[in-house]
């Protein structure tokens, strides 16, 4: 594919690769590492290879190479080196690299590349644990720093999304274990952000539960109907925009008094919109789980 060229700021090389913007002047004007355009202002602009290749002196320096000793390397050098060490340790760090380069070049062949390298050693958890929900917490950051533009998000997203419903497209085969308990799994009104529910999805599904994935955006009325199919239901919902942070408490109560109010089930919620809400408030009825993993040693 041809290579989609855009130009960085040295702030979004910051928040791309972790080096501090000053880190990065002073390699420049020491070992001559990177050589950036210049605007008619003199403000520094960085095309995509300086990117790449400050990626790779990251990995490398981040892995004990002192930089005087990287910047004696070529570029091909550099990279090699890169491969060598990744070959033989963690390749969790070289992975999100990797995955941050395909998102920004658009680069799908690079990102499959990447995802079948990890599988060949790693279980799908450990991929998602271990590559995906870092990079992802990472492209949160990048897009609230207009460091990426909403294409990325939504390049980098699709593909990590088609990864976990092929996984859960595996185990549909699989019957629940006898008398197991039903969860239904759900996003509130206006919420669309499912990587986080469709992965919790597979993990119910890959310890034998029954599950009902509903998806994103569904009226809590809605979820009435479930009740006249199945006695003993743990909702499940990811609150990572919506409900408004000033609505959850008004929210929570509602759905308790709607669906958990005189039976046997429960609600679990996740997401960042939880991360400073009141655990006192809570209904009988309801958990927060701080993480997925929490969740899962839960059950």
């Amino acid at each position: 594919m041809n290579n989609i060229k855009i130009d960085f700021s040295i702030k979004d090389l910051e928040n791309l690769t972790g080096i501090k913007a000053h880190t990065i002047r002073i390699w420049e004007k020491r070992y001559d590492l990177l050589s950036p355009n210049r605007t008619d202002t003199n403000i520094r602009t960085y095309n995509i290879s300086s990117l790449q290749k400050l990626l790779n002196i990251s990995y490398l320096n981040n892995n004990g190479i002192k930089i005087s000793k990287i910047a004696k390397l070529k570029d091909d050098g550099i990279a090699a080196k890169v491969r060598e060490i990744a070959s033989r340790n963690k390749l969790e760090n070289h992975a999100i690299n990797a995955l941050k380069m395909a998102m920004m070049n658009f680069d799908q062949i690079l990102f499959y590349n990447t995802y079948n390298s990890l599988i060949e050693n790693k279980t799908f958890s450990d991929i998602f644990y271990g590559v995906f929900l870092p990079l992802l917490n990472e492209i949160g950051l990048l897009w609230q720093t207009h460091t990426i533009t909403p294409a990325h998000e939504h390049f980098i997203s699709t593909h990590i999304k088609q990864k976990i419903l092929l996984n859960i497209e595996k185990l549909q085969s699989i019957e629940p274990k006898p008398s197991s308990k039903t969860f239904v799994l759900f996003l509130p009104e206006n919420e669309i952000h499912d990587i986080g529910l469709l992965f919790v999805n597979y993990q119910l599904r890959s310890k034998g539960y029954h599950t009902i994935f509903l998806g994103e955006s569904v009226p809590m009325d809605s979820l009435k109907d479930l009740l006249a199919f199945f006695d003993d239901v743990t909702f499940v919902s990811y609150f990572t925009v919506y409900p408004d942070f000033q609505n959850i408490s008004t929210y929570i109560q509602d759905f308790h008094n709607l669906l958990l109010t005189g039976n046997t089930n429960k609600l679990y919620l996740l997401g960042t919109k939880l991360k400073d809400f009141n655990k006192a408030e809570l209904p009988e009825k309801v958990t927060i789980f701080k993480s997925i993993e929490n969740l899962v040693k839960e059950l």
